[in-house]
């Protein structure tokens, strides 16, 4: 999702949506809008419990490989040289979401056909915003 600012395109993240919320709550409150400010304060808050709660999960290295894209047999190594901090105890390693490594996907083939790539889709805000509310943030 991208949206247009001095003409510039800026991604929005799920990180940033509190920071912009509040924003958008304190020009609410400068024209008198008290109640949707307080509304989009209290959606930021819960937006930020919930991210935190998200990077203080673990996982187990099998599920972990899953997450990331890497072995559990490199995700190991990583945590016994101690380049990942082990969330878990000696012999049981688990690994925080936070410090989880993403493995980077390859670049569209620019050969391939627009119509073949992978793409998201057209989602709106609103959608993304209830997957968050059915599912949670994964």
């Amino acid at each position: 999702m991208s949206r247009k600012r001095g003409g510039k395109n800026k991604l929005a993240s799920v990180e940033g949506l509190p920071a912009d919320w509040r924003k958008k709550a304190k020009a609410l409150r400068r024209y008198g809008g008290e109640t949707p400010a307080v509304t989009l304060d209290r959606c930021a808050d819960d937006l930020e419990a919930t991210l935190a709660e998200r990077d203080e999960t673990t996982f187990s290295l099998v599920e972990a490989a899953r997450e990331s894209g890497y072995s559990a047999d490199h995700l190991g190594r990583l945590v016994r040289d101690g380049r990942i901090p082990n969330a878990g105890r000696p012999g049981a390693p688990r690994i925080a979401r936070r410090d989880l490594p993403r493995k980077a996907h390859a670049p569209p083939d620019p050969q391939q056909p627009l119509a073949d790539r992978p793409r998201r889709g057209d989602v709106t805000n609103a959608q993304i915003v209830q997957s968050i509310i059915r599912k949670g943030i994964e």
